[in-house]
């Protein structure tokens, strides 16, 4: 049988047998096992608003190899169902992404073995059903392709999906830490791909689930630290936008007054104060925009206005 013949089939080569063999008991025959080819990921700005950087996918490429396969990333026993064996990025350079990026793909070959258990998958993946997986992953940044900055740490007032000077906003996922399982699923983050990525279940639906007593989930300690550290640092990022988004509402309001001075502070701050972070800034601008047209706006105004009602204090730069 040719390799052609034998990629089609799964039928693996003597080659993807040697590796297969590093997580094998015994050597196994070529008619024990079935192999096939995935893409677990790309470059591509998928569903989410979200794409892994080149570097990404190169990391990944070593962190993959060896990691089980499940299903709907439920992460028990019972749901491994293959293994990757081979991971490499593949350059296609007759095409774009929507970044303007040269595609790259993280591909992989995965092996299963053969039997009563597996004939249904087997023939599903052949007739093409099983087709679609997602990856779970840990990225040590995730950066905001308008500004840079790290979401994570520094939440900026880029939105996914809008466009800024032309380019459309995407955070983009660095530094991969750790692999943790590819799924498969019935719909995956980047639909371009076809057999494809998503993060998986994030560290934060895995807390939920542990401190709920989630039925089948088991936390190493290393596990838990992990996700204890990562609680810690989102308390930390959501006190630094708590106080971005204060600092924006008080300018927001003040910008306001200047504006539209027959407004009472009171009915601004009531207004004003149900809208997220983008949109009072974008307020901002209008409130801004109208207060030039009434007066100049110094550089070197205050920040937020004396306590307590005037005559004037609309006016006060």
């Amino acid at each position: 049988m040719s390799e052609k013949e034998a990629a089609r089939t799964g039928v693996p080569t003597a080659e993807d047998l040697a590796l297969i063999g590093k997580y094998t008991r015994r050597e196994l025959l070529p008619e024990e096992v079935y192999t096939f080819p995935v893409v677990l990921c790309d470059n591509e700005i998928d569903r989410e608003g979200e794409r892994f950087s080149v570097p990404a996918l190169e990391k990944l490429a070593v962190l993959f190899v060896g990691k089980t396969g499940i299903f709907d990333h439920e992460a028990r026993g019972k749901n491994q169902t293959a293994r990757l064996y081979r991971c490499r990025v593949v350059r296609e350079e007759g095409r774009r992404t929507a970044a303007g990026e040269v595609y790259h793909a993280l591909r992989a070959d995965a092996y299963m073995l053969r039997g009563p258990g597996t004939q249904e998958l087997i023939r599903e993946i052949d007739g093409g059903i099983k087709k679609e997986v997602s990856v779970g992953c840990a990225v040590a940044a995730a950066r905001c392709s308008i500004c840079g900055a790290d979401r994570r740490k520094s939440p900026c007032g880029h939105q996914p999906g809008e466009r800024y000077d032309g380019k459309v906003c995407h955070i983009i996922l660095e530094d991969p830490t750790d692999a943790y399982e590819w799924s498969f699923v019935a719909v995956p983050a980047q639909p371009g791909a076809g057999v494809v990525k998503g993060l998986g279940a994030s560290p934060l639906s895995v807390l939920e689930k542990a401190l709920a007593g989630g039925k089948g989930l088991t936390l190493t300690p290393m596990e838990a630290a992990r996700l204890a550290g990562w609680a810690g640092e989102l308390r930390q990022a959501a006190e630094e936008g708590r106080l971005l988004r204060e600092k924006a509402l008080r300018e927001a309001v003040r910008m306001g007054r200047l504006s539209l001075p027959e407004l009472p502070r009171e009915l601004l701050e009531k207004t004003l104060g149900r809208l997220a972070l983008p949109e009072l800034e974008r307020w901002t601008q209008v409130f801004r925009r109208g207060a030039s047209g009434r007066l100049p706006i110094p550089q070197t105004a205050p920040a937020a206005e004396p306590e307590g009602p005037g005559e004037n204090d609309s006016f006060v730069v």
